[in-house]
């Protein structure tokens, strides 16, 4: 070929090549800010650090809590020590994700209302570490695309080989029954493939009370039941398969409280400030 052919045709072979590098550049300025939020976060916890913060909550915070308030642990031994998990809780307090962490024997990852790590000056310092060392991790709470944003954080959780605990209810229960729970947890555990230990806390609305802001001393037991593997219910796709599974873990939630089903959803109150 000759040579000013041979330049044509490399420049014209070079088109496509900038066209789909143009294309990729496009795409990537068009994402989402949500999306590219989603996933600062889910890098930040696929890989979780033993830094100061969580030491300091691990060792001092836990071991106080304990010696104070003395919760009767059972089943410990349900919780594997390694790979994705997820706790699946009923909920009655506000200090339920402190608890749940405290006892648990691994290192527990939860989701919090973002403000909680928005805060200002020393109190919003206080307040960030205090949750930092416990394990959680901020998102904002809402329906439609942050519903759907805090399935996709959680779900990089448990890719990522971590425990993660959630509330299928959605919301503390203020009279007491256990509520029907939202299928977001089956659909986690159908698609990570990570097994469910149902957590049952009986107690802790005592604990603190809701308006309460400082624990009173009160008489929690925590019961961590045996892994649940709901594979067999059927695909995640299956609106079927995820009721049928997150029916079965709410059931087996209700064995461990003894709480009297309310066979309805929880609705959050609009003052509800505490989740």
């Amino acid at each position: 070929m000759p040579k000013a052919a041979t330049t044509k045709a490399t420049a014209m072979s070079s088109v496509p090549a900038r066209h789909a590098h143009e294309q990729r550049q496009d795409a990537h300025a068009q994402r989402p800010p949500e999306s590219a939020a989603v996933a600062r976060t889910a890098r930040r916890v696929r890989r979780p650090r033993a830094g100061a913060v969580y030491a300091f909550g691990r060792f001092v915070i836990a071991p106080l809590a304990k010696l104070l308030y003395r919760p009767r642990v059972i089943g410990r031994e349900n919780v594997p020590m390694a790979g994705a998990v997820i706790l699946a809780s009923n909920h009655l307090s506000f200090i339920d994700s402190v608890v749940i962490p405290v006892v648990a024997p691994r290192r527990i990852q939860f989701l919090a209302k973002s403000h909680y790590f928005e805060g200002t000056g020393f109190a919003g310092w206080v307040k960030r570490t205090f949750f930092t060392a416990i394990g959680a991790v901020g998102v904002r709470r809402g329906a439609g695309r942050d519903s759907q944003d805090a399935l996709e954080i959680s779900k990089g959780i448990l890719e990522s080989g971590n425990a993660f605990a959630l509330y299928p209810e959605g919301t503390r229960s203020r009279d007491g029954r256990l509520y029907r729970g939202r299928t977001g947890v089956a659909w986690l555990a159908l698609t990570t493939g990570a097994p469910v230990v149902p957590v049952g806390l009986i107690g802790t609305e005592k604990l603190q009370p809701v308006g309460s802001k400082v624990p009173a001393f009160a008489k929690v037991t925590v019961a961590f039941g045996k892994p649940i593997d709901v594979s067999s219910f059927g695909p995640a796709s299956s609106g079927r398969t995820r009721r049928e599974a997150t029916d079965a873990i709410m059931a087996e939630i209700q064995r461990l409280t003894g709480q009297t089903e309310a066979g309805t959803y929880n609705e959050a109150p609009a003052d509800d400030l505490n989740g």
